[in-house]
């Protein structure tokens, strides 16, 4: 069998690309390091690969969605991994978060042989990647950005061009830069408004639409006051997208203090045990400092 379109990384945010990939109507090989992730798409026609280089083999479009560098490193490279199975002309979509200075590595080691790569982070959360939603940030070859964007449209609203190799991954740390100010603003918002005693339900409603409103605030903010800490994005993930723009911003020289302190308020949450929470879950680094607890069910700090 050879299928058009490979997908490796069956995550929360994978899972939901490739099962719109599926409902599009492509047949999708798949793999996941946890093979039971495969189980509902199997059984959606898609078809199971032993490896990441089986994958390949069949495979003329590879989606990767996973968590970090050496992880798509491990997939691309690493034994068994995609360079072992790839066809020359073949097309690597890397939609994962990683750091450029590994995106350039790869799509280099992928150039000696033939085999094409675009970094296409994406941001908007399961709930985006299972609505086909995302907002994509493309960089590489223009030419295959125009070739993969049937297929990027089927996952994604918002579809970017933005650059050369890396630089998708750059744009995506702004936005992240831009989501972890958005989280802490939010937090101090909500916590200024426990303190002085206002309805919370009514202030969030009234904000919503202001000046101040933010995808954070809409998607996030009821969130916290019900105090519910499920994750659209966790914790862990967050610090590591922190960590990777960090090392960026240190590589250009460039000052980015509020991103620093949302990377440590989330180390210390981190040190807690509570990486495994969403990434909202920012504001009980401040309501530890402040003694006070935000939202309607007051639970244990």
């Amino acid at each position: 069998m050879k299928a058009s379109i490979g997908f490796i990384g069956l995550g929360a945010m994978g899972r939901g690309m490739a099962l719109n990939l599926i409902n599009s109507g492509i047949k999708l090989v798949v793999w996941n390091r946890s093979s039971n992730k495969m189980d509902d798409l199997i059984r959606k026609d898609a078809y199971p690969a032993k490896n990441p280089a089986d994958l390949a083999s069949r495979s003329e479009i590879i989606f990767v969605s996973v968590s970090d560098s050496a992880d798509v490193e491990s997939v691309v490279i690493g034994q068994q991994g995609i360079l072992d199975g790839v066809q020359p002309g073949s097309l690597i979509i890397d939609t994962s978060t990683i750091s450029p200075k590994v995106t350039r590595k790869l799509s280099s080691i992928l150039q000696e042989r033939e085999v094409h790569m675009l970094d296409a982070p994406v941001s908007g959360g399961p709930e985006g990647a299972n609505l086909g939603t995302l907002s994509i940030m493309v960089g590489g070859d223009e030419l295959q950005y125009e070739r993969a964007l049937p297929v990027l449209k089927i996952i994604g609203d918002s579809v970017t061009h933005v650059g050369g190799t890396g630089d998708g991954q750059l744009v995506k740390l702004v936005n992240q830069i831009l989501v972890v100010g958005n989280a802490l603003a939010m937090s101090e918002a909500l916590l200024f408004a426990e303190f002085a005693g206002l309805d919370l339900n009514k202030t969030l409603k009234a904000i919503s639409s202001g000046a101040g409103a933010s995808w954070m605030l809409s998607m996030r903010g009821s969130q916290i006051l019900e105090r519910d800490w499920s994750p659209g994005f966790t914790i862990d993930l967050q610090q590591k997208d922190l960590r990777i723009a960090l090392e960026a911003a240190d590589s250009l020289g460039v000052p980015i203090q509020l991103t620093s302190l949302a990377f440590h308020y989330y180390r210390l949450l981190q040190k807690q045990g509570l990486g495994a929470e969403g990434n909202h879950a920012l504001i009980k680094a401040l309501e530890r400092l402040s003694g006070v607890t935000v939202g309607i069910q007051k639970d244990h700090l």
